[in-house]
């Protein structure tokens, strides 16, 4: 199978509108990678994705190290550069969520979560990459997994078993009869939908936004034949419009899944009534 969509791009290069050939519309099969090493069968398996997000993580590592490796009083450009982005996570999100007091021990979790995703929804737009990691629902389940087991450690710690059950089924008596029914259904909202919720948001949202950039790329090359052309050139102008959007779209996924990583954190240490 060939799933890169480099490959999409180039699949029948000649075939155009008009020239008798079906348009190759963008599909899961644009989700799907050939091995880079190893194979389905055996110990060892590498694609694509995977050297996108170890890529994404030595950039980012690298670039807060080169950073901060000799911080100065007057900051130059690459210091102040990583500070704004470090300071607005930890006072927009981390502080005004948890509060300054219990939440500076989260802010490096926090920080990392937010320019980690953001990295990896960022190859959707980079050249030759031209894929978001996001939107395999791997790498999204698993940063929910970790946000999820946090979460329910703290509160377990935070308020014992007793604390714990109360404060994942919003137990509260003075809703009288329907406490029983408002129990059942908050418990599974907390302990099941809100795990799932919180990776497939981010997935989902990658997810159409690439197919989105496939089908309008893909558009304009196909487009161009005949009168075909004119409408190759609204596709072409899409295909821009998306982009910018996409970038935008980008960095508010990253900075939504750390704004809920905060407030399920908030909730687990906040005193229940």
């Amino acid at each position: 199978m060939s799933a890169d969509p480099t490959q999409v791009l180039a699949f029948e290069t000649d075939c155009h509108i008009f020239d008798g050939c079906g348009f190759p519309a963008p599909g899961l099969h644009s989700f799907l990678f050939e091995p880079l090493v190893g194979d389905a069968d055996s110990s060892v398996y590498f694609n694509k994705t995977m050297l996108l997000a170890l890529l994404g993580s030595v950039i980012i590592v690298g670039f807060f190290w080169a950073a901060f490796r000799k911080p100065q009083v007057v900051p130059g450009k690459l210091q102040m550069v990583a500070e704004t982005g470090y300071d607005f996570i930890r006072r927009g999100v981390v502080y005004e969520t948890i509060g300054k007091k219990e939440g500076e021990k989260y802010v490096p979790l926090v920080v990392s979560l937010f320019f980690f995703i953001w990295m990896m929804n960022l190859w959707s737009v980079i050249p030759l990459a031209q894929f978001p990691v996001t939107s395999i629902i791997a790498y999204p389940a698993v940063l929910a997994a970790i946000v999820y087991i946090l979460w329910v450690s703290l509160t377990f710690k935070r308020h014992g078993f007793v604390g714990f059950f109360k404060n994942v089924t919003g137990y509260d008596k003075s809703l009288g009869a329907v406490l029983p029914l408002a129990m059942v259904i908050e418990f599974f909202s907390n302990l099941l939908v809100r795990p799932f919720t919180h990776a497939v948001r981010l997935f989902a949202n990658m997810f159409a936004g690439h197919t989105l950039l496939l089908l309008f790329t893909i558009a304009s090359w196909y487009l161009l034949n005949g009168i075909g052309i004119a409408y190759a050139g609204v596709s072409f102008i899409m295909t821009i419009v998306m982009t910018a959007f996409e970038l935008f779209i980008q960095a508010l996924q990253a900075y939504v899944f750390v704004l809920l990583t905060c407030t399920y954190i908030q909730g687990a240490l906040a005193e229940h009534h």
